[in-house]
């Protein structure tokens, strides 16, 4: 079942949801209140979510699966529970196909070494696009100088969008990973993932989707996506930091090797040979990231109870208007405006630096991402160093979006006068 068809969901109130949300109420130098618009980079944490790592540490701390006291059968217990969840969120088939991880970079790496790197040889071909943040390029580009594999890239549009045309052209027996971003962290363009995915199939590629900013905003179902891979990272979606999960097709996933070895990841150890451990244990080595785990259940928990057809929405009001907004500004320049579009709004102002740009408002307690975003081929795409980044999620404002925009008319001020 989808996030978007679980019975329980409540409506959506704005300002309840704000109050589930403590650092929303921080107020910065004392008299500003805090304008937090850089989601996109990771989200805020739910009363919730904290409760449930804090209760994890207070009640029930001990290591996962090795030991047979009550406080390990708890932690095991909440462990492999949010495990289930994670299997629920993405609807796949089975939780022996999730996988933790540190977040989306770290899924790569393993996809990248324990899959790619075995199975690649000369002449074969690895298809990204251009859009792709760094932790989608440059695993692809190691595994590439370590097989002699080729790497292809699919082009930008003008729009910011890709270019379906040259996506098929790219595609070929020769494409034998097909890995993409289902939604572009510096361009928010949401990327018709599904259909890539069923012609990248057409041609016998393995398929591998970076969700990690698509799980905030949208749905996810990887049965109906089809695709072979999908990651996530748990702080973009309202979870702790140094969680996030992988799914994968139990078939590939047991036919690999293990990324690490260490405890936990094994059946049997002697000096002559090791037994590896079942899924999804067998790509865990080591002490997990027990908290991290919980309190990405906990996430997902508050992300069910919530209408996720009126989160939509408002996210999708808020993205209009701030984009409406923001062009009424003189001498900005959206960059990025594909027809499908997650809440994030990239910019450019003449004559003022981006770094300065997010310093300016950051004094008046904005806070937006300023940079490349881990995506530097996009910025050299539109011929620009950086870009001021303002993403949204579901408890901010018009408000807001009003606020930056005078900070904004502030910035102007300052640097051209």
């Amino acid at each position: 079942m989808t996030l978007l068809s679980r019975p329980h969901a409540v409506q959506f109130n704005l300002e309840s949801v704000r109050d589930d949300f403590p650092i929303l109420k921080r107020r910065i130098s004392s008299s500003k209140p805090l304008v937090y618009l850089d989601n996109a980079a990771t989200s805020q944490k739910p009363k919730a979510v904290l409760d449930a790592v804090t209760q994890y540490y207070e009640c029930h701390n001990a290591n996962v699966h090795r030991g047979v006291h009550i406080l390990s059968e708890e932690a095991t217990d909440l462990y492999e529970g949010a495990r289930q969840k994670v299997q629920n969120f993405l609807n796949a088939p089975s939780s022996k196909e999730v996988i933790f991880v540190r977040g989306t970079t770290e899924a790569m790496n393993l996809l990248a070494q324990s899959y790619a790197r075995p199975l690649l040889q000369a002449g074969d071909e690895v298809l990204i696009s251009h859009m792709e943040h760094h932790s989608n390029i440059v695993p692809w580009q190691m595994v590439c100088e370590q097989t002699g594999a080729s790497l292809k890239v699919i082009p930008l549009d003008e729009y910011g969008a890709l270019n379906q045309e040259a996506f098929t052209g790219l595609l070929s027996k020769r494409t034998k990973i097909f890995a993409c971003i289902h939604v572009s962290n510096a361009l928010g363009t949401v990327n018709p993932i599904k259909d890539m995915i069923q012609q990248a199939k057409s041609v016998g590629a393995v398929t591998i989707i970076d969700g990690a900013q698509a799980a905030p905003h949208y749905p996810i179902d990887v049965q109906d996506l089809g695709c072979d891979f999908y990651a996530i990272s748990g702080h973009k979606m309202f979870a702790p930091t140094g969680i996030g999960a992988l799914f994968g097709r139990h078939e590939l996933l047991d036919a690999m090797a293990p990324y690490q070895g260490g405890g936990e990841m094994i059946k049997y150890v002697s000096f002559d040979r090791t037994l590896y451990n079942d899924l999804p244990h067998k790509f865990e080595a080591g002490t997990p990231n027990i908290s991290g785990a919980i309190g990405l259940g906990a996430a997902i928990d508050y992300m069910a109870q919530l209408d996720w057809v009126a989160v939509t929405e408002h996210e999708q009001d808020l993205l209009e208007y701030g984009q409406q907004q923001l062009s009424e500004l003189n001498s900005l320049r959206i960059i990025g405006q594909a027809p499908k579009k997650a809440s994030v709004i990239s910019f450019w102002m003449e004559d003022a630096h981006p770094h300065d740009v997010g310093t300016i408002l950051s004094h008046a307690g904005i806070c937006v991402r300023t940079g490349h975003h881990c995506a530097q081929p996009v910025m050299q795409h539109f011929d620009v160093p950086a870009t001021v980044r303002a993403s949204f999620a579901f408890y901010n404002t018009r408000d807001e979006v009003d606020a930056l925009v005078e900070g904004l008319r502030h910035v102007r001020k300052v640097l051209v006068g």
